[in-house]
């Protein structure tokens, strides 16, 4: 498998990644597709938070809450789907575990799932990735390893190495934002252990086992 990834130019919409199969099939991913492929919903909606927080369209609310703090910067760049979706939602304060449960976000997310299951790297009875799914987090992962340093990464590469790493990079993309959201906990906890809080529902077999 190879793996290509470039920054997109300002001004247009961001490029999808590219990822090519032994196969010659190339499949297009974009961070909160790779987060839900690592970390299921919850990590997918993050990822959504974090894009709309660097874009100058959401902030921190009181404490464990995200909330709408203006239009996104940066013209002639659509946000996804998700984000969206996500972004409909914060009129009010919203912690995000309830934001993953709002018929939106949930809509949003479960298209992903389809996409992904439709690419062959998810599979949902019983929940979890293909083996494509599994090599292709690993070419993702080798190609894009955690930064040391939260100036080696631009504001369009912030939000993959969210969905690659979670809350290690999220900590270090925004950890004071993160941590006033409730978007990672005080103490250190597994991925796994956050998506057992996960909401069920139709999308839960986006799922995050191997």
């Amino acid at each position: 498998m190879l793996l290509t990834w470039s920054p997109p130019a300002r001004g247009r919409r961001a490029p999808r990644r590219g990822v090519f199969m032994g196969s010659g099939t190339r499949l297009r991913l974009e961070p909160y597709e790779v987060a839900l492929l690592r970390g299921g919903p919850r990590a997918a909606v993050t990822v959504a938070v974090l894009a709309l927080y660097l874009r100058g369209a959401a902030e921190a609310g009181r404490p464990g809450t995200v909330r709408v703090s203006g239009e996104p910067v940066g013209a002639g760049q659509a946000l996804s789907p998700l984000a969206e979706a996500v972004l409909a939602e914060l009129r009010q304060p919203v912690g995000v575990r309830e934001l993953s449960g709002r018929p939106g976000v949930r809509r949003a997310v479960a298209d992903i799932r389809r996409g992904l299951m439709a690419a062959g790297l998810l599979r949902c009875l019983p929940a979890r990735r293909t083996r494509a799914g599994r090599r292709t987090l690993d070419a993702l992962h080798a190609g894009h390893p955690l930064p040391r340093d939260r100036k080696t990464l631009s504001a369009d590469e912030a939000p993959m190495a969210v969905a690659l790493h979670g809350d290690p990079a999220l900590r270090l993309v925004a950890g004071r934002f993160a941590l006033r959201a409730g978007l990672i906990p005080r103490v250190e906890v597994a991925d796994k252990g956050l998506l057992r809080h996960s909401p069920r529902s139709e999308y839960s077999c986006g799922g995050v086992s191997d």
